[in-house]
C-alpha cells in the first residue's frame, strides 16, 4: 500500500486556504494514503473552532481524493471537542480519531479520545496525534486493535526533529509495524514560530525509508509491504 506524509504550509485559522494546500498535496503525493500534521487545517491554534465533517470548506480535499483515489488523514480540531483526525475520501469526511494524551494546555480546550484504527485495502492503520507517540502505552493499546501500521500527525519545534525517528524506531522495535509521521514545517501558531519538518516513514524493522527536509510543502513516500 502506498503512503505519503505531507507538510503543507499553513495559514493560521484559515481552513479555506489550508484545505486548498491539502488538496494540492494529495494530488502531488500520488499515494493511496496521505497523512497530514496535527491540526494541519487550522494550525496549532488551541482556540480554533471545531471543523465538522460536513464543512463545505473541505470540498477541495474531497475533490482531490475523488480524483486520485486517496484517503487523506487530516489534522483538525473536531467535534467532541477533540484534537482529531478527519478521514477524507472522495465520498466525504468523517471523524476518525481524537488525541488520547493531551498536554495540560490542550486539556483546557479539548477532551481525550480513545485508541482507534482505520482499514485501508486490507491494511489496518492505528492512528495517533503528537504526544500520543511519546507514550508507549498508546502504541500498545492501539496494537491491541490489530494494526499493521502506526500513523501520526505531529507538531514539534525545530530543535526536536530527532524525536520523530526515536519514537518511530521504538514503536517498530516494540511492535513490528510500519510507522509514518507527518510533522509541521514552518510557523503554525501556539508558540511554534519554527517547526521541525522532517516528516518520515519507517519500516517495520525500524529503518528510515523516506524523509522530508525542514522546508514546507515537501512530501515523503513509501510502499508498505508485509
Amino acid at each position: 500500500m502506498s503512503i505519503a506524509v505531507a507538510q503543507p504550509r499553513c495559514a493560521a485559522y484559515d481552513v479555506t486556504a489550508n484545505a486548498v494546500a491539502h488538496a494540492e498535496a494529495v494530488r502531488a503525493a500520488d499515494a493511496r494514503v496521505v497523512v497530514f500534521p496535527e491540526m494541519s487545517l487550522t494550525g496549532y491554534q488551541l482556540d480554533a473552532p471545531p471543523v465538522f465533517p460536513d464543512d463545505e470548506r473541505l470540498a477541495p480535499i474531497v475533490a482531490a481524493c475523488a480524483e486520485t483515489g486517496t484517503l487523506a488523514l487530516v489534522g483538525a480540531p473536531v467535534p467532541g471537542p477533540h484534537i482529531g483526525i478527519l478521514a477524507v475520501t472522495g465520498d466525504g469526511a468523517r471523524v476518525a480519531y481524537g488525541k488520547v494524551y493531551l498536554h495540560s494546555s490542550e486539556a483546557v480546550h479539548f477532551v481525550p479520545g480513545e485508541p482507534a484504527a482505520i482499514d485501508v485495502d486490507g491494511w489496518r492503520l492505528g492512528l495517533a496525534v503528537c504526544r500520543d507517540t511519546g507514550i508507549p502505552e498508546h502504541a500498545a493499546r492501539t496494537l491491541a486493535l490489530g494494526i499493521d501500521g502506526y500513523v501520526a500527525g505531529v507538531v514539534h519545534a525545530d530543535h526536536e526533529a530527532e524525536v520523530h525517528g526515536e519514537r518511530a524506531r521504538r514503536v517498530a522495535a516494540d511492535h513490528g509495524v510500519w510507522v509514518a509521521t507527518a510533522a509541521f514545517a514552518g510557523p503554525t501558531g501556539g508558540g511554534f514560530d519554527r517547526t521541525s519538518g522532517r516528516s518520515g516513514i519507517w519500516s517495520a524493522d525500524g529503518e528510515l525509508v523516506d524523509e522530508t527536509s525542514a522546508a514546507p510543502d515537501e512530501i515523503a513516500r513509501a510502499v508498505f509491504t508485509t
